[in-house]
């Protein structure tokens, strides 16, 4: 597969086929995602890998968490305290996308919170994986981080698999760092569920809409 196909092929998938994925297909991934640049080459990812009793265990307590009350606390912000055009505009048709799509109305709180409580399950996914990096680096490495991500899940389509990268798998840095053993002054930057797409489930049926390049783009010659 080439990378332009690759690109246009990666999506969010949020409903995953219960079926085991291969320990050399995430090696596979994971060896290929390290060849992401990153300044001075610090390499800055830190990646928890978590399947079975390991993955039910940890995220049995962060659901538990969330339904409990308890919205968590990220280690960082990764959207703006105040929403502005086309940003939350974005943002509102993205939402209003899936939940159209799976018919569940506003009025529908509990439909909601069910879905929303999926998200901390990563999706029933097989893996979970986690990212982690040391507090001591700087904005640079989130932009290093970027790279590494979108290389990945580019290397999980070559191998046939699906992912959905989640910016609420940071929203209980202080569970899932004592269940994993991470250090505290980590910082917990996100997940990102990956198994074999269920091409059935209605969820995984739309896409979001990208913008025109020339919306974008600006060329000086």
């Amino acid at each position: 597969m080439n990378t332009i196909d690759a690109l246009k092929q990666r999506k969010s998938t949020r409903a995953f086929l219960n079926k085991v994925v291969e320990r050399e297909k995430i090696d596979t991934i994971l060896s290929a995602a390290s060849h992401a640049p990153s300044g001075v080459n610090t390499q800055p990812w830190q990646v928890a890998v978590v399947t079975g009793e390991a993955k039910k265990n940890l995220q049995a307590k962060v659901e538990a968490a969330f339904r409990g009350g308890d919205l968590g606390k990220a280690d960082y912000s990764y959207y703006p305290d105040q929403w502005v055009s086309p940003y939350k505009d974005r943002r509102k048709e993205c939402g209003l996308l899936m939940y159209s799509t799976l018919e569940i109305e506003r009025e529908d709180k509990q439909r909601q919170q069910d879905q929303w409580a999926a998200n901390y399950r990563s999706f029933d996914s097989p893996v979970m994986m986690l990212f982690f990096v040391d507090s001591v680096m700087q904005t640079g490495s989130y932009m290093d981080y970027g790279m590494f991500l979108q290389s990945l899940m580019l290397a999980a389509v070559d191998q046939g698999l699906a992912t959905c990268p989640q910016a609420s798998l940071a929203d209980y840095p202080e569970i899932i760092k004592a269940e994993l053993g991470y250090a505290d002054d980590t910082i917990l930057l996100c997940g990102i569920a990956l198994g074999y797409e269920d091409t059935r489930a209605v969820v995984n049926s739309y896409r979001t809409p990208r913008e025109r390049v020339d919306s974008f783009s600006r060329y000086f010659d």
